[in-house]
């Protein structure tokens, strides 16, 4: 086995991963709520907008940290996480495609880096799930 498999295989590589997606959520939510009025006049998105992702992404770095702390890790809910981190890239890429809003070049940054954020961190929970899967048993 690579050291990537079995890294990846480790039983605490999902723990580990839903702590960086809470961390990473906790620090993008608190930028948001805390720097709303100058975020949104060097972003471009709506002040309203910033702070309704801002309080969600808080409320979900809490549900992400709980989540980190489980053993096992609930795998059902993993992958759920998985599906909302890629709805949350396409809903970025969605803002700066079609959006309604005049992003400046750093709306688009701020948008695009949260996209490879979550596209990054949904990959490895994919990855940890598949690697962490118990083989079903094998009907007669």
């Amino acid at each position: 086995m690579s050291s990537i498999a079995s890294l990846v295989a480790s039983p605490r590589f999902l723990p580990r991963v839903m702590a960086l997606d809470a961390a990473s959520c906790a620090l993008t939510g608190a930028a948001q709520l805390g720097f709303t009025d100058a975020l949104a006049r060097l972003t471009g998105l709506p002040a309203g907008l910033l702070t309704g992702t801002g309080l969600f992404l808080l409320g979900y770095a809490v549900v992400a940290a709980w989540l980190a702390l489980r053993q096992p890790v609930p795998r059902i809910l993993i992958g759920l996480v998985a599906m909302g981190n890629l709805g949350w890239a396409v809903g970025c890429v969605l803002l700066m495609a079609a959006g309604p809003f005049a992003l400046s070049a750093l709306g688009m940054a701020w948008l695009l880096a949260q996209a490879v954020t979550v596209l990054l961190l949904a990959d490895a929970q994919w990855m940890g799930l598949r690697a962490t899967r118990t083989p079903r048993a094998v009907l007669a």
